[in-house]
């Protein structure tokens, strides 16, 4: 039976930081969790903090992962050395990784992921995954995972992410570090159920871009333009701009069918793209056939925070007299109030776990602001943009 505990906390060096955010998380000094999750922000060395756990905790495995900033109990971190840790202890786990994960390699990444995690005592029924962030058909990913577990597996987690500049994202295992790599922990403990949801608030403007030349997940023309350069046009930028200008402001949204936009809550959803060639293409989120329509999209502060509520409610309506036991966050910095020309997400954060608290506690958290999330829709996994993404664990009854 599993066990979780969080913590997140903040300090340049990495042995106190891993050290003061164990304790917190266990209540005691020397803990030792089997497994040992890390989100860290890119003033964070993963190596070095996946170490200095390994000092503390030797018998854990340690996964690791950058982003632009993390989530915990504790509420939002966003400096250069903020991390979140999620220990896990007992049976009912299992652990996968790969590397090489690109666009055009994702299917077979997927699977090859899917498959280190066959073996178990009872059917892996969920998979927090953390993928690479950059060059990569993330609905590929989640088809390959399913031709190995079948189409009824949860997948919930994340991509990583700098600094929202699209230039290198990474991973580490075990100590070991990654740029274009994935990890999945599968959960067999039958004890367990997991519910996902997403939602981002944003909306549509304009007429839509048609994608008129791709490959894969790479966007080669646009309305019959080199993409990268229409992209940028587009949102009146200089063709000196890179995705550091781009991503904050340049969701690109896609058509859902009307039975998804109802459960959405949104008629779009919407993809990110976190770096582009020299040749001028986008490297889109997931495979973008041609014929795609993509509309640029502005986000709407009183949609964020209604959707949410409405995404929470539908989420603890499933399970009304049952407190999670561990929660996953995955989400955007586009995210939360603007004030000042900066966005601000303590008032979204802390909407987001009220719903969850029990006897005022918040349960363990782990989330990061990353370049993507999975979680559920219309029943199936799916990859989201621009979203808060929630995975919550329940033990059955």
């Amino acid at each position: 039976m599993l066990e979780f505990h969080s913590a997140n906390t903040r300090s340049v060096n990495p042995q106190r930081a891993v050290a003061e955010a164990l304790e917190i998380a266990y209540g005691i000094p020397d803990p030792q969790p089997d497994l040992v999750l890390v989100n860290a922000t890119v003033g964070h060395d993963l190596v070095a903090l996946s170490r200095a756990i390994t000092a503390i905790c030797p018998k854990a495995r340690v996964l690791a992962a950058s982003c632009a900033g993390t989530v915990g109990r504790e509420g939002p971190g966003e400096s250069l050395h903020d991390i979140a840790v999620m220990g896990i202890s007992g049976e009912g786990y299992t652990v996968a990784h790969v590397d090489g994960l690109f666009g055009d390699t994702s299917f077979e990444k997927g699977a090859e992921l899917a498959r280190g995690l066959a073996g178990t005592p009872h059917p892996v029924t969920m998979v927090y995954l953390l993928a690479s962030g950059i060059d990569i058909a993330n609905d590929q990913v989640l088809a390959g995972m399913e031709s190995v577990l079948g189409r009824d597996v949860v997948i919930f987690g994340a991509t990583s992410s700098d600094q929202m500049q699209g230039v290198a994202t990474f991973q580490a295992v075990d100590g070991e570090l990654f740029q274009h790599a994935a990890f999945a922990v599968g959960i067999w403990d039958p004890s367990l159920v997991m519910e996902t949801a997403a939602t981002h608030g944003f909306v549509a403007a304009g007429d839509p871009f048609t994608v008129t030349k791709a490959k894969g997940n790479r966007i080669i023309e646009l309305d019959g333009m080199p993409a990268w350069p229409a992209f940028l046009e587009r949102m009146g930028l200089p063709a000196t701009a890179t995705e550091a200008d781009t991503i904050p402001i340049g969701a690109l949204a896609e058509e859902l069918s009307a039975d998804l936009a109802d459960e959405y809550g949104n008629g779009h959803i919407l993809r990110v793209v976190t770096h582009h060639t020299e040749a001028g293409e986008l490297v889109y989120a997931t495979d973008c056939p041609v014929g795609t329509k993509l509309w640029l999209t502005f986000r709407d502060e009183d949609r964020i925070f209604n959707d949410m509520d409405r995404m929470l409610g539908v989420l603890t309506d499933r399970h009304p007299d049952m407190a999670p036991i561990a929660v996953f966050q995955a989400d955007c910095l586009a995210r939360g109030r603007r004030l000042f020309n900066r966005v601000m997400k303590e008032e979204l954060v802390h909407r987001i776990q009220e719903p969850f608290t029990n006897a005022g506690v918040v349960p363990p958290w782990f989330g990061m602001y990353g370049f993507g999330e999975y979680a559920h829709l219309g029943g199936r996994n799916a990859y989201h943009n621009y979203t808060t993404a929630l995975g919550a664990v329940y033990r059955k009854g």
